[in-house]
């Protein structure tokens, strides 16, 4: 079923917890993503019949399998924890896809843990099927993400605030280290596990920086895992996704989103949107996870200042500046993402500064924000020429038009190719709140037929929608979800 390789669990013993399998009475699938399994070189089938079936659930270990939970500290909402763990994560080992990616095979949901914290170590389905939806939105909407291969019921239910159905969700990501990991060890003077860390992390996401010189690689990581992280967050704010809880333990290494709990999508433009429950002073709210990041990336560079080379100040002084490399390449993806949703290339063309765009996007942005415009569907409409019917204030809208088809005019593109730059990255399909919210409603009867359709209609969100029409629409007042949960 599974060929593993268990390079974490080669690392030292400290770095994680080895555990046991805790099984379900009743393990039923749910959805298997049939695709994913091919590309990573599994087979469906397998997967599908009851042994496949009994391991997606954690009742059973496959061949090979050294099951473990990853430690790791964090800051929530800023405040510091010095260890969490997986609380209710199995690590089964890595695999190689038939292109030699590895990729880290996870268990979300199969039970306790040394790191569970009093927890029970179990996932309700609500928040397994809506981390397999918006993780598999993610990726076909081109953002980095850990991927969903299963979901599976266990026959169970476990206590939130009330009895709620229990499940598993099979998680694949290219590694689960985080920020937190490394700052697990710093805060335990450990400098021989955070070199370790180091190499393996590289290893994992940035083999091109092993040729660097050993004393060199932990600055070397620190600027790529910035870059990285630059990118996917400017992804993000193209998309008008809202992550909900951007703390250290959920800032990837590898430059991934990764932990789905109350993430959310904007429909009516807001930037000072926040969707999370737990996030009562809007820390994480949409136009701050720039700034978030920033925060969370200096907590990366302190946990590597022991490990760094030369004399701590000068350590210091080359972490600083390789964190403030985090904003003009941030501002430089930002850029390119909401040129191409207006159809403008990047570079612009001789004569339009970064400035000049900036400005147009800026001023479109404003509009969208007073009159709460839905996001993704009013850039979704600069492609189809509807954009100013979406406005009541037509006059500034009017004005607006008027200066981007001056600005157009100015590429070397024609009409039809801008176009069509715009329906690339401005999608007409995403995970809308309601219609999650209405999937797991209708799972949680043992419906699952609204889960199916709204997967399908999320792999290809860039398409005209057609026969998926009805979920570009934006919600009633009545459907108007205002807070999302963790699943914890």
């Amino acid at each position: 079923m599974f060929s593993f390789e268990n390079t974490y669990a080669r690392l030292p013993g400290r770095m994680y917890a080895r555990i046991g399998t805790w099984p379900v009475p009743a393990p039923e699938l749910v959805a298997l993503n049939e695709t994913l399994a091919r590309d990573l070189g599994l087979d469906p089938a397998e997967l599908a019949a009851p042994a496949g079936v009994a391991v997606l659930s954690g009742s059973a270990l496959p061949e090979g399998a050294e099951p473990l939970a990853q430690a790791y500290a964090g800051h929530q909402f800023g405040g510091w924890v010095p260890r969490l763990g997986d609380g209710r994560a199995m690590l089964l080992g890595e695999i190689r896809d038939p292109a030699g990616q590895m990729w880290d095979i996870q268990l979300k949901g199969s039970g306790p843990t040394p790191f569970s914290r009093r927890g029970d170590g179990r996932a309700a389905l609500g928040p397994v099927l809506r981390e397999y939806i918006v993780s598999e939105a993610m990726h076909a909407l081109g953002v980095p993400t850990t991927r969903a291969l299963a979901a599976v019921t266990t026959g169970t239910r476990v206590r939130r605030e009330t009895m709620l159905p229990g499940a598993v969700l099979t998680r694949v990501a290219q590694s689960h280290i985080r920020v937190g990991t490394f700052q697990y060890f710093a805060a335990r003077g450990d400098g021989e596990a955070l070199r370790l860390l180091t190499d393996y992390t590289i290893t994992r996401h940035y083999p091109a920086l092993a040729e660097a010189d050993t004393a060199e690689r932990p600055l070397a990581l620190l600027r790529a895992v910035v870059a990285a992280q630059a990118r996917l967050i400017a992804r993000w704010m193209a998309l008008g996704f809202i992550h909900g809880v951007m703390n250290t333990d959920n800032t990837h290494l590898g430059g991934l989103t990764i932990d789905y709990g109350p993430c959310a999508f904007m429909d009516g433009y807001r930037p000072d949107k926040v969707f999370s429950s737990i996030d009562e002073r809007g820390r994480y709210a949409y136009d701050r996870q720039p700034r978030v990041i920033v925060w969370n990336l200096a907590q990366f560079a302190t946990a590597l200042i022991p490990i760094m080379e030369g004399p701590q100040k000068a350590a210091i002084a080359a972490a600083t500046q390789a964190v403030g490399e985090f904003t003009p390449l941030f501002s430089r993806e930002w850029l390119r993402l909401f040129r191409a949703k207006l159809g403008l290339d990047d570079p612009a063309p001789a004569g339009v500064g970064p400035e000049d765009d900036s400005a147009l996007i800026g001023t479109f942005l404003d509009l969208m924000a007073r009159e709460g415009a839905d996001f993704t569907n009013t850039f979704r409409a600069l492609s189809d020429g509807s954009a100013e019917d979406r406005f009541a204030d037509r006059r500034a809208c009017g004005e607006w038009h008027v200066r981007w088809t001056r600005r157009r005019a100015l590429e070397e593109t024609d009409d039809p190719r801008q176009l069509a730059r715009m329906r690339a990255a401005s999608p007409a399909l995403i995970p809308r709140n309601h219609r999650v919210e209405e999937a797991l409603a209708a799972a949680h009867a043992g419906d699952f037929t609204p889960f199916h359709r709204l997967n399908r209609a999320l792999t290809r969100p860039f398409e005209t929608p057609g026969e998926f029409a009805d979920l570009t629409r934006p919600p009633a007042p009545e459907e108007e979800v205002q807070h999302t949960f963790c699943g914890t």
